[in-house]
């Protein structure tokens, strides 16, 4: 490798690049270079200027090395192209430095052309056109308060003077711990007034990965919710030598303690500072650098830290919101509820700058939103748009399951006759690609009596625009909701992808299809098999920057021309709509050598019984398919712990079947003998649908308890964590291949 020191260019222009193909090379940061305490920084001083640890940042020339030849060829996958020539200083397409520069991936035309900007430009902007306007919501008690646009950046650039005086240097981190809040979004925006980076921290986290976190990104400052987040961070407060302060922004201090401060505490010290010092900041910020970071979850070793630029937030922000037909506040304010993690990209793209670019106002849910307040902010707020993740949309559809299972005879056979209008005429409007010039009577008729109704008492009476993202979600969900006239718009995307990058509209959406491309960007599928599919690639100025300090996962998901590797095998249709079919980490590769997607195999399971919450496939390197079962049970509204005790739903669902279980311990290991006949029986019917006797489920177990996100099995966003459950549940596994006789036709099936 051929290195050469990099000097800092904090006032260069942003560079720009036309199209993909262009040659680049990777920017990474020295890894044993020291930094100057900090305790002895002046923060005035340091605050404009890189550290010396950052201006030592090396630019590393790219070559074709085995080790990279051996991370793309891992999968069976055709090698990624090798990289081209050493191109002009300042021309990188990614960066693994801190405060490292990107050439921005411009178009000669369209919205792929539209000029870069600041988030403050972006802010700015929104304050002139909609400075009066509602921008946060909030409740108080029983009464709901708010801010306008004009408050709103008020306060975020008092947050960022309040950020330099407790000593944020430049390029360091702001670390946000906690549920959503008009605090959240001010500290966010504040951290990147002031020249540092916000750093969303999972909720869920324990004190050693928030220890990570605040470490990876040097936080000099953490914003944290209350005591009990508070807590994780003092408990490994002496592990973090950038850190200087903490801000506790919701409840009293239980204690004073040296750099602790209240919300209002910290809100006074920057009230009064001059502007100067911040403006300096400000004008010397540019779109192509990091502003923000996102950490993946980490479910396969320790989390990354996707660096997001300017223009990955405000770009996207604007070609997203032009995609979808969002209404700009002048014309017709979009309402939308904050609920979903902040420090996931769906979460913040929607809430923060999709909101701000259109002048939409962001109420905030209740931090028990998940366990069940939702649907009361819901009815309250009225959103014009929602984001929910498939858990949220099934947890709704087994609740309108479940009173419908208690109406009257007459209303059951109404509402069964409009779901069945609802769905034809709506699959129908899809064929048509929305275009239906005039819908049919009983559809007219199904819309007065039923759909308005339901749309009412869930609170999108309003809401033109549902979404669904971040994990799979079952064609049933898809078509029940259809059937109510609901149609959900699927998404697809990736922190990498500063969140989406392609999205179903009403007037181009498939079922199960995460629809098309965002206008400005483009997809290609690498390495296609004779079935289309291959992995997704993605191209556009919403592809990261890089990760942090991390050269070598870069190049994994980067190719030498920029391309961005998702990992995530799909397909497109004739029309251009994207299909995901599996993921290259989680497809399952059988000791026969066949490759599986468990996701579809799942689905169906899922499908044929009802009464199943959670399934997940195992047969890697084994010599046959097997699965773990959950059943639908109740969830603790405190802890969000699952309960023995069964959902209604799934009580009723076991008396139709003829058994009186009320409780998971009652089916668990094979103890309702007719459960288990009714799971074997829907096995079997998808076992014949299976293409190859590889395919084919052999055996399976129900679990005691089912998967959750305090469990560990799940993400925060409700995403199966198949290396923790594989580990947790390592004793049943390997149970079923204990035999010695190994099933491999359907006439020689054991019994589970």
């Amino acid at each position: 490798m051929h290195l050469t020191a990099c000097e800092p260019t904090a006032m260069s222009t942003a560079v720009v690049m036309d199209h993909p193909g262009d040659a680049s090379i990777l920017q990474s940061c020295g890894k044993g270079d020291s930094l100057a305490s900090l305790e002895d920084t002046n923060a005035e001083s340091t605050a404009n200027e890189s550290s010396e640890e950052e201006s030592a940042c090396v630019k590393v020339e790219q070559t074709n090395t085995k080790a990279e030849q051996r991370v793309n060829t891992e999968s069976g996958a055709a090698p990624r192209p090798d990289s081209l020539s050493l191109p002009a200083q300042g021309t990188e397409l990614w960066t693994t430095c801190r405060n490292g520069e990107v050439k921005l991936r411009m178009g000669e035309s369209g919205p792929a052309a539209e000029p870069p900007v600041t988030v403050n430009q972006m802010f700015t902007s929104a304050v002139q056109r909609y400075g009066s306007y509602t921008a946060l919501g909030w409740k108080e008690g029983e009464q709901w308060k708010s801010m306008t646009y004009s408050e709103y950046y008020k306060s975020c650039r008092t947050a960022a003077k309040s950020f330099l005086k407790l000593g944020l240097e430049r390029y360091h981190g702001v670390g946000i711990l906690g549920f959503n809040s008009t605090e959240w979004f001010i500290a966010d925006i504040g951290a990147i007034l002031a020249g540092g980076f916000a750093v969303g921290i999972y909720t869920t986290n324990s004190p050693e990965a928030c220890q990570y976190v605040a470490e990876n990104c040097q936080a000099n400052i953490l914003v944290v919710e209350n005591h009990k987040q508070l807590q994780k961070i003092l408990q490994v407060q002496d592990k973090l030598p950038h850190l200087k302060a903490i801000v506790q922004y919701k409840d009293e201090l239980k204690e004073k303690k040296p750099n602790l401060y209240t919300w209002k505490e910290f809100m006074e010290l920057g009230r009064d500072e001059p502007d100067t010092c911040l403006d300096d900041i400000i004008s010397s910020q540019k779109p192509n650098q990091c502003c923000t970071l996102i950490y993946t979850s980490g479910t396969t070793g320790q989390p990354k830290g996707v660096m997001l630029s300017h223009d990955n937030l405000t770009w996207t922000a604007f070609s997203t919101s032009q995609d979808v037909g969002l209404t700009n506040a002048e014309k017709s304010q979009e309402v939308v509820v904050s609920y979903l993690p902040l420090s996931h990209i769906a979460a913040q793209m929607i809430d923060i700058w999709i909101s701000m670019k259109v002048g939409g106002a962001t109420y905030f849910a209740q931090p028990d939103a998940l366990k069940g307040s939702l649907a009361n902010t819901l009815r309250e707020i009225r959103p014009t748009a929602f984001m929910g993740v498939p858990r949220v949309w099934e947890k709704m559809q087994e609740k309108m399951k479940s009173i419908g299972a208690k109406s009257s005879t007459v209303r059951r056979k109404v509402a069964s006759w409009a779901k069945d209008v609802g769905l034809q005429t709506n699959l129908s409007k899809m064929e048509l690609n929305g275009s239906m010039s005039r819908k049919p009577f009983n559809y007219r008729l199904a819309k007065r009596l039923v759909f308005r109704k339901v749309r009412k008492a869930l609170g999108l009476d309003r809401c033109t625009k549902c979404y669904t993202g971040a994990a799979p979600i079952t064609k049933d969900t898809l078509e029940f909701f259809l059937s109510l006239d609901i149609p959900l718009f699927e998404l697809y995307g990736m922190s990498e992808s500063s969140g989406p990058h392609t999205i179903s509209l009403p007037d181009a959406f498939r079922l199960t299809s995460c629809g098309k491309v965002i206008p400005g960007c483009q997809t290609k599928i690498f390495s296609p098999d004779a079935d289309g599919n291959g992995e997704i690639c993605f191209w556009g100025r919403h592809v990261f920057m890089g990760y942090l300090n991390m050269p070598e996962k870069t190049e994994e998901a980067l190719d030498a021309e920029g391309w961005l590797h998702s990992g995530d095998l799909g397909k497109h249709d004739q029309n251009d709509f994207l299909f995901i079919t599996g993921r290259i980490k989680e497809l399952i590769i059988t000791a026969g050598g066949e490759n599986i997607p468990p996701v579809p195999i799942e689905d169906a399971v899922k499908e044929a019984v009802p009464l199943i919450s959670n399934a997940m496939l195992i047969g890697d390197k084994r010599k046959f398919l097997s699965m773990l079962i959950t059943i639908k049970c109740q969830v603790n509204g405190e802890t969000g712990v699952p309960e023995d005790e069964l959902t209604p739903e799934a009580i009723e669902l076991c008396c139709k079947l003829g058994s009186n279980s009320t409780r998971v311990s009652e089916i668990a290991g094979g103890r309702d003998r007719t459960i288990y006949a009714a799971i074997q029986e829907g096995i079997n019917r998808v076992n014949e649908k299976a293409t190859s006797n590889a395919q084919r489920i052999q055996k399976w177990t129900v679990l005691d308890q089912d998967f959750s996100i305090p469990g560990g099995e799940l993400g925060p966003t409700m995403k199966l964590k198949r290396p923790v459950v594989m580990k947790m549940y390592k004793d049943q596994i390997e149970n079923f291949y204990k035999e010695v006789v190994t099933p491999t036709t359907p006439d020689n099936p054991l019994p589970p």
